[in-house]
Order: C-alpha cells, then structure tokens, then sequence
C-alpha cells in the first residue's frame, strides 16, 4: 500500500477564527485525544467520542485548517496528530500553549474555552493589541481603535470576564496572566493581530 506524505498547505488564518475554532467542546476534545494519542484515524476518535464519523471528520479538518494538526495518509486511512503548520507563524507557540494547558490539573476543556471565546471577535483582539501599550482610559481606547463606545463596552465586559483585562487607577489595562495559553493568545493579538 502506498504511503502518502503529509500535506503542508500555506494557510493564512486569523487569530479570531482559530478561537472561533477552538470554542467548541468536540474539538477541544479532539485535540486533547490527539495530543494523548497522537496518530489516530478520524474513524478511531469517532469511535471513542462517540460522535459521528462525518463530525469528526469535519471538526479534525477545522483544526487542521488552523494549523494545529498534521494530516498523513496511507491510503484510504487518514491519520491527525498534533503538530503546527509552519506557514502558520503563532501555531508553534499556540499549539505549545495548548498542550501545556492540558497537562494542568485543572479544567483544561473548561479555561480553554473560556479563554478562546474571549479572542472569537476581530474587535477584541485589536483591543488587545492597543492595551499591550499600557493603561488607557475608555475615551482613549475607543480613540485609538475606532469602536464605537457602546460596543467597546461590550467588549471589554467579554475581556474582563475572560480575566484578561482589569480596571486600573490610569484606566484598562491587559491583566498579568500565569496562564500559559492567556499569555500566548496575547502574546499572538499583539505580534500578528
């Protein structure tokens, strides 16, 4: 049987729809199967989630087309492992963060998500990026984004729910954060928005 080599596409994804991604619990459990065991077959991590092979089929393509996976297969068996595509130039460091998110005694399915959905609008991602300067009030922020008031409010309500950023004396700022995929998330707004 012919074995085919793994596909490397040149994928160009932003950091809010890699969230939007990661913001569902089926793929988040997908990804936290692979990295325990890596190589599966889309049939095998259907068969142990208990989902539809369609679904995962669909859900392991998703994440592929993230960065997030390597696709290999040996014909007509498709094989996902954890691995970040390097035209990707953040899934290293995501991909990086996520593991480590998940060896935590914690929750991980539960912060994972939590902290995706903080980063699932393009708006949110800029305030992000502008907050990596330094405090700044409501006026300036919405100065410097060009958000309207009502929804930087939205906003920064989704932010600070996350724990990602917190009301100071000069005004909001970013919060400092232990979290390793809190600090990678950031870490991406600010670098490649």
């Amino acid at each position: 049987m012919k074995t085919r080599e793994p596909q490397t596409v040149n994928l160009h994804p932003t950091l809010w729809r890699t969230c939007r991604v990661l913001a569902n619990v089926w793929r988040l459990r997908i990804l936290e199967l692979l990295f325990r065991q890596p190589g599966q077959s889309v049939t095998r991590i259907a068969a142990r989630l208990q989902i539809p092979i369609s679904l995962a089929s669909r859900y392991l393509r998703d994440l592929n087309a993230r960065g997030l996976l390597q696709r290999s297969q040996r014909g007509f068996m498709v094989q996902y492992a954890p691995a970040a595509n390097r035209s990707i130039p953040y899934a290293a460091l995501l991909l990086t963060a996520l593991e480590r998110t998940y060896e935590q005694p914690r929750d991980a399915e539960v912060s994972i998500f939590r902290l995706a959905t903080a980063f699932t609008h393009p708006r949110r991602v800029v305030i992000a990026r502008v907050l990596a300067s330094g405090p700044l009030s409501g006026a300036e922020l919405c100065r410097r984004t060009g958000i309207s008031r009502s929804a930087l409010k939205r906003h920064l309500k989704k932010l600070r729910s996350r724990g990602l950023i917190q009301v100071t004396p000069e005004g909001f700022a970013l919060t400092r954060t232990t979290s390793p995929l809190a600090s990678a998330l950031i870490a991406v707004a600010n670098t490649y928005g």
